[in-house]
Parts: structure tokens; sequence; C-alpha cells
């Protein structure tokens, strides 16, 4: 301890005198528990002599208070007193970051450089995510957004199907309703600041485009059985979750025919003129759909999300960390064992008051019925931090 007092503060040490400012400790926490973790010391002065603390007890209550309360996840705290022979005590608190990135309860990012601590600046977090790939990117808020942004008449449906919103009593409040009841939004007092999961799932086309380009999906039919072949149609499909699975599920069926249960083979007499439509299980696409829409990783931004359609298959190509999934994740969740990486955004979009209306049964079930209709075997592999998946047609 003395050692590394006398060493004085860097990057992973903070040194404090007493706790009489708990906003600035709060960010010095999170600042620690961003770079890496470190170590906080109460009771030691700016000349480095320890003059020890008077209420270590109320200091390590505060401390816990803090790391619970205020900081966003919370942080679980190691905190120790140590007693000199002097009888001065000090207070040590180590943090251990374990789901970076943490913000501070109104929506702020610190990090150390040095013996200082700085709040990240919106482009500065934007590279730091791509870094870390955080499992929580979904609750970073974004500070540019506003109210009018997102579509009241999506998101108070959604309300609605819960419970009935009393309309005389003024409650269509959508930043109240965002931040206090769905967890989708940060801010203290008046402040507003939605989630990246907010806007994908209840913002405006418009506004998504504009905040958020990368939610994009791009759709295309070519005319053979592989990316070579000649492109007959491209679009960008853009807006709210519930947009774009609509928007994807028309555009598939405007090239491809999707049954229930499998059809009936045609007579080896039966002449054709032309090639046959393809055939795939209905909700077996709904669900690839539903799946690579909920299950992307947002935090890419140079990896696109897209759908190919040949002439025998469809292609879902969805931006997924390569590091920590391969090859025994990839192999679990053939048998529905997943990493959620969106689960707030999963939880909203399959609930019918959303108005998905997806088929439940996850990758198992695309896998079982889809070979059942084509008697082909659904191809599943992931490589370059992209998720691909296969799907051949009757």
């Amino acid at each position: 301890m003395l050692r590394l007092i006398r060493g004085g503060e860097d990057t992973y040490l903070e040194l404090k005198v007493k706790l009489s400012n708990s906003e600035k400790i709060t960010q010095g926490i999170v600042a620690l528990a961003n770079t890496d973790g470190g170590t906080f010391i109460f009771g030691v002065n700016d000349q480095l002599r320890i003059e020890g603390v008077a209420n270590p007890e109320e200091i390590i209550t505060e401390l816990n208070r803090i790391c619970r309360e205020e900081i966003v996840p919370p942080l679980v705290p190691i905190i120790d007193t140590i007693a000199f022979d002097s009888g001065k005590r000090v207070i040590a608190l180590d943090v251990e970051p374990r789901k970076r990135p943490y913000r501070t309860r109104d929506g702020r990012f610190y990090m150390r450089f040095g013996n200082e601590k700085r709040e990240v600046t919106r482009e500065q977090l934007s590279i730091w995510l791509d870094e870390v790939r955080p499992l929580g990117y979904e609750n970073i808020p974004l500070f540019t957004s506003t109210e009018d942004d997102f579509d009241d008449g999506l998101l108070w449906t959604f309300a609605k199907g819960f419970e009935e919103i009393n309309v005389i009593s003024n409650l269509y409040n959508t930043a109240e309703f965002l931040k206090k009841d769905m967890l989708m939004a940060v801010g203290v007092a008046d402040e507003f600041y939605p989630t990246v999961s907010a806007l994908v799932l209840f913002g405006k086309k418009e506004s998504i485009e504009r905040l958020f380009p990368r939610s994009v999906i791009t759709v295309r039919r070519y005319s053979g059985d592989n990316g070579d072949a000649q492109l007959v149609e491209s679009t960008d499909i853009t807006g709210n979750l519930l947009f774009q699975y609509e928007e994807i599920v028309r555009f598939i069926h405007r090239y491809c025919d999707l049954e229930k249960d499998t059809p009936k083979r045609r007579p080896k007499s039966e002449q054709l003129y032309v090639n046959p439509r393809p055939i795939y299980h209905l909700y077996s696409i709904r669900e690839a759909v539903a799946n690579m829409l909920v299950h992307r990783d947002l935090v890419y931004r140079d990896i696109p999300s897209r759908i190919n359609i040949y002439d025998s298959s469809i292609e879902f190509i969805n931006a997924r960390r390569t590091n920590g999934f391969v090859p025994p994740a990839s192999r679990a969740i053939r048998y529905g064992i997943t990493q959620r990486i969106n689960p707030q955004i999963a939880a909203v979009f399959s609930r019918r008051e959303y108005g998905t209306a997806i088929p439940q049964g996850g990758l198992p079930m695309i896998l079982k019925q889809s070979e059942r209709i084509s008697g082909k075997r659904v191809e599943v592999y992931t490589s370059n931090d992209e998720f691909k998946l296969k799907i051949h047609s009757v």
C-alpha cells in the first residue's frame, strides 16, 4: 500500500483526501472501470501524505451506494479498510471492469489518461466501442436524438397492448415512458438521451437514416446460384425493425413461394418452359429474417447486413463477432443455446404487441423445417466477423 501511494497517481490509481463530492467520485470510478480497472484510495493528500479518514463506515456506505445506483451497469465494489500503526485508516476501493462500457446515471462516459479523467467525446466513444465490442451496445445513449425522432403511433400502440393508457391524464410522454418504463433512455431532470435500442425499435424512418445509418439492410436478387450471377434487383431497407421486417418479407415474397408444408411433387412428364419459383418453408424464412434483425452486432459500422436471394437458395449475412463465438458457440446455437447480443431489442421485437407476429423456435426450427421441406441441410458458418445462414429451396 505504501509503495502504491508513494508512486503517485497514474492511469490505474487515484488518491483522495476525503469523499466530499459524490458526483466527481462517480465519474472517477467510471473512468477507472472503462480503463481496465484500478484503485481509489481515500485518506491521502496531494503531497502523498497519509492523513487518514475519520468516518470509514460512512465512506464505505456511500461508495457502495454510488457503485449500485449511480453507475450503469452497476459495479460490485471491493472495499478494504487499512489501519496503520499510527492509528490512521485509509479506504481502498478496487475497481474490476467486467461489463464495459460503464457510464454515469446521466449517460456520461469517462476514461483515464495518465492521472487525469476525461469525458469521452462522441467520436472517441464510437471508435472505442468498435474496439471493445461490448455486448451492451444496444444501451448506448444517442446524445443528438430528441422526442421528435420517435414514431409515437408505434410506441404507444405497443404500450397499450399491456395496459390502457389514460389520454385525459396526459400520459403520452415519450421521454418519460422510455426513461422510466422501458429503461431505454437516460438523463436527469429534463434531459433525454434515448438508447440505440429505443431508436431502432421505435424510431422514425428518416431519423434512423440520419442518426444510425448502419442499421440498413441490403436485399438483392440474383438470376443464378451465387453472387457472380446477374443482379436483378437490389434495395436498401431502412427504418425501425418492424418496418424492416415487413419490407424484407415482402421482397422475398416477390421472388419466392413460402409454404407451410412440403409441396406436391410435379410429375416428371410435366414440361416446364421456365424455371419454377423457389419454394421455402414460410416460418423458417420469417424466423431467419427476425433473427437477422434482432441479433445484428450493431457496434460494427463497416460490415453491412445483407440478404442474397439466388435461384435455389437464400443467404442471410450478418455482422457478428467471430472472437469468442466459434467453434463451440456456433455448434451450440444449432440446439437453441444462444448468445443473445441484444437482449432488450429481442425482448420487445418478439412480443405480439410490437406487431411482428414472428414464429417461435429459433435456429433449431429453421434447421429442422427447412431440411424437411427441401431435403437439403441448412448451412451455418461464421468467419471474418460475419454470421452466415444459407437456406436451400425445394
